[in-house]
């Protein structure tokens, strides 16, 4: 049996995710029993004293064994923990040596949503992909930049770790854990039961751009300002760069560092945003709200609006227009 390790961690705890995971691998467990197998999945809710408990401030748990009793684990879960960063690592600080020797001895680690920032504080993720919730995606760069933060993901797992992006994508995670250790057949059951949406790798089509500004570097915001202001506009870099008064090069690289994107990627995501808005609540069609944006290439739209949502225009009007959901 692989003996997982679901920590109950201290301060303001994602229950979801606690239930969500406990019920799942319980779930296959109980599967394979009824199929004459074996259990597969040995849950244990981990704690760093028997007195320790998880609250959202409307329930508890308690864990039923602690870090000091676990001499080996075959997988670490993290589940989110809400609040303030450094409040959270400070009251759970001793869970981070525990994972980093439980890691370094051969156990793997996943974290779910938020949970990343635990995690990664461990030093695990170094130079390894990693996902979580696209709100939090600045802060987690700002905190952890030796750390790929690929925020458009649903899902990561490379050696040996595995994340999961927002909220309720710990789902998937528990899915796609699942395959892995029980096979397809179990993964797809569960996904019936579960009623989980099978094999969605992307949060991209949830991302809210908002502007990635809390930065110090005022000719860059004057930049950015200036691109949200006039994004139907055709803007040159080399324009953009004398506005500011900086040389292109230099502009370039401080916008980069600034913002995480390019400016040219920026100014894509602005217009997308934009497009993303009308699509959800006008009845203008594909090529109208392309126009507005300042895209008169029916191709290079749906492309750039593709990259940054995972579906076509056409597919995110049809999921997201009011008036479309409601008939």
């Amino acid at each position: 049996m692989k003996h997982i390790s679901l920590i109950i961690p201290q301060g303001d705890t994602s229950f979801s995710n606690l239930e969500a995971t406990f019920k799942m691998f319980t779930m296959t467990n109980a599967q394979l029993e009824r199929e004459g197998k074996q259990p597969l999945f040995d849950l244990h809710l981990v704690g760093l004293t028997m007195e320790s408990y998880a609250s959202n401030g409307f329930f508890s748990v308690t864990p039923d064994v602690t870090i000091h009793e676990v001499r080996h684990t075959d997988m670490i879960i993290v589940p989110a923990i809400h609040g303030d960063v450094d409040e959270i690592l400070k009251a759970n600080a001793d869970f981070i040596p525990w994972i980093k020797n439980h890691y370094e001895n051969g156990s793997e680690v996943a974290s779910l949503c938020i949970g990343a920032f635990l995690l990664a504080k461990t030093g695990v993720l170094k130079n390894k992909c990693c996902s979580t919730h696209w709100l939090m995606a600045d802060e987690f760069r700002s905190r952890y930049p030796e750390v790929n933060l690929v925020d458009d993901k649903v899902i990561t797992d490379e050696k040996g770790t595995y994340t999961s992006g927002g909220a309720y994508s710990s789902l998937n995670l528990n899915l796609y854990l699942i395959e892995k250790f029980a096979g397809r057949e179990m993964a797809i059951l569960s996904s019936k039961i579960f009623e989980i949406d099978f094999d969605r790798d992307s949060q991209a089509p949830f991302i809210i751009f908002k502007g990635l500004k809390e930065h110090s570097d005022d000719q860059v915001i004057k930049a950015q300002n200036h691109i949200e202001e006039n994004y139907t506009e055709k803007m040159q870099v080399s324009d953009l760069a004398d506005m500011v008064g900086v040389g292109r090069r230099s502009f370039e690289r401080r916008f980069k560092k600034a913002t995480g994107n390019t400016v040219v990627e920026y100014m894509q995501r602005v217009k997308v945003e934009a497009a993303k808005k009308e699509l959800e609540s006008s009845r203008k069609t594909i090529n109208e709200v392309m126009y507005d944006v300042g895209y008169n290439d029916t191709k290079a739209f749906r492309e750039v609006f593709r990259r940054f949502t995972g579906v076509t225009p056409l597919g995110y009007k049809n999921k997201y227009n009011k008036e479309l959901v409601v008939a």
